[in-house]
């Protein structure tokens, strides 16, 4: 699928591109806020707390090959872009089996960490059973979720990114399913919210091979692709592992909020679990603008017009802190009643905790706003010192205020956290931007009519502001003038931009 950012109103064509990267990631936190409401209430306030408890240690290593999957995908779509379908074919050889031997790795090591990791975490004791059921079940299963991240990013790469979203809302949906007849009518307890993800991403794993073995043949890996060298994996390792490695960095930060939870016990972390998960379908928009003003921010940049990047960032900005304060203000109004879906009755205490964090970000939204549309920016410009700098305060700010403000305030000291970290991130981004700008308008701008593309946004774990993706943008290739004078004519009228992959690091 081919997008061009370089035409139209920038604020529209913002919104237009960022509807479908929304929807995937609202149909992500869809799934966990239905998990956690059945969890809750039919397994009570410590299951909750439970599951959210391994949330963390969960994003440290799953996160990794998360990140690592996607990273795997940046060759394919290079080959691609390059309409070299032999190198196409070695690059999803090479990237499915690195894939298998991280799988092997994770699968046989990562359950025998399990309780040391929890304990280190400083779990409170009445979780430690259920949270090690859960853990476990979804790292005995993470076969299943990294071959689907990795198959999707795949298809993504050669330019269709409605599939995997097809895919992945199928998913979600079969999970939603699963979690409800596991954990009520057969009563499977957490080990069946575990299990029923495992289950929906084997069976999107499946369903992705079938799809690509009839509709994507330039996918089909012959018996003589299997024969890669160590130079094409060491190429796959190179892009796969710095993105690997800018997930754990981001789970170090909700490591150190996790062992500040767990020391003010079961009610906060449940309660933090609650409130993550209605605030994650809030910051989706937001999250979707900022990686939209990135792809169009990039596009422009490569296509000559800085001044439609002046006013597309103007504009979103706007769009994104509007859109902040209507969240914001309905999170503040309807939080505490949003939170009751999850617990049931007599769970008061940790209904009012979870208000007071949905609130304490409601209010804060709007800092997010300008994070994400002024980081997106500066990363589709190519800057990359500032965005990764930011990344690092927002990751010292967050430990530092939810240990210190946590120990001096209790929950309301560990929900600030986030605020003062956007907050932080923020006072940095604004004059960087600043500079950018007013250097984009002494730019020449180029006189041109389109610049076509294919973007591959590839959406990795997140964690408040702090999101691990890739961003390939690949030139389409017109046909020759042999194919035909009018085709000629066409393809003379575009000015191609350079293809450039990029590697987003929040936190």
């Amino acid at each position: 699928m081919t997008t061009a950012l370089t035409t139209g109103r920038p604020w529209r064509v913002i919104v237009l591109f960022s509807v479908p990267l929304l929807i995937g990631n609202v149909v992500q936190q869809l799934y966990h806020f239905v998990d956690a409401v059945v969890v809750g209430r039919h397994l009570g306030v410590d299951a909750l707390a439970a599951v959210g408890a391994t949330g963390s240690m969960l994003f440290l290593l799953l996160g990794f090959a998360w990140g690592l999957t996607s990273g795997f995908a940046i060759p394919t779509a290079q080959a691609f872009g390059a309409r070299d379908h032999a190198a196409v074919r070695r690059s999803v050889a090479a990237g499915t089996i690195l894939t298998a031997i991280c799988t092997l790795l994770l699968t046989v090591g990562a359950p025998l960490l399990t309780a040391p990791l929890l304990e280190l975490l400083r779990t409170p004791a009445e979780l430690m059973d259920d949270a090690i059921v859960f853990a476990q079940i979804s790292f005995l299963g993470a076969g299943a979720l990294m071959f689907f991240n990795y198959l999707s990013a795949i298809i993504r790469a050669i330019g269709d990114s409605r599939t995997p979203l097809v895919f992945l809302t199928i998913a979600c949906a079969l999970n939603v399913a699963l979690v409800i007849v596991m954990v009520g009518p057969l009563g499977w307890g957490v080990g069946g919210a575990a299990l029923a993800t495992v289950v929906s991403q084997a069976i999107s794993v499946l369903l992705c091979l079938e799809f690509v073995r009839r509709r994507m043949p330039v996918l089909h890996v012959r018996r003589s692709d299997w024969r890669v060298s160590r130079a094409e994996l060491a190429e796959h390792l190179r892009l796969g592992l710095p993105m690997g490695f800018q997930a754990s960095i981001i789970a170090i930060g909700t490591l150190s909020v996790q062992v500040a939870l767990n020391e003010l016990g079961a009610d906060a972390v449940a309660a933090y679990t609650a409130a993550s998960r209605v605030d994650g379908l809030a910051v989706a928009l937001l999250q979707s603008l900022g990686l939209a003003v990135s792809m169009f921010v990039a596009q422009n940049h490569g296509g000559g017009r800085p001044d439609r990047i002046r006013r597309g960032v103007i504009e979103a900005t706007w769009i994104s802190v509007g859109a902040a304060i209507v969240l914001g203000a309905l999170l503040i109004a309807f939080g505490a009643m949003t939170v009751q879906l999850f617990l049931d009755e007599g769970s008061g205490g940790v209904v009012e905790m979870a208000a007071q964090m949905l609130a304490i970000n409601g209010a804060t939204y709007w800092i997010l706003g300008i994070l994400f549309v002024l980081r997106g920016a500066l990363q589709g410009l190519g800057h990359t010192l500032i965005p990764t700098v930011t990344g690092v305060i927002e990751l010292v700010m967050r430990v530092g205020a939810a240990v210190l403000l946590g120990s001096l305030f209790g929950f309301i000291g560990v929900a600030a956290s986030n605020p003062l970290a956007w907050l932080g991130a923020v006072v940095v981004l604004v004059p960087a931007y600043i500079v950018a700008h007013r250097q984009l308008g002494k730019a020449p701008i180029t006189p041109m009519v389109a610049t076509l593309t294919t973007p591959i946004p590839v959406i990795g774990p997140t964690d408040g502001s702090m999101v691990v993706d890739a961003i390939v943008t690949q030139p389409i290739v017109l046909p020759t003038a042999s194919s035909g004078g009018g085709v000629a004519r066409r393809a003379r009228r575009f000015r191609f931009a350079p293809s450039r992959d990029k590697r987003r690091t929040r936190g």
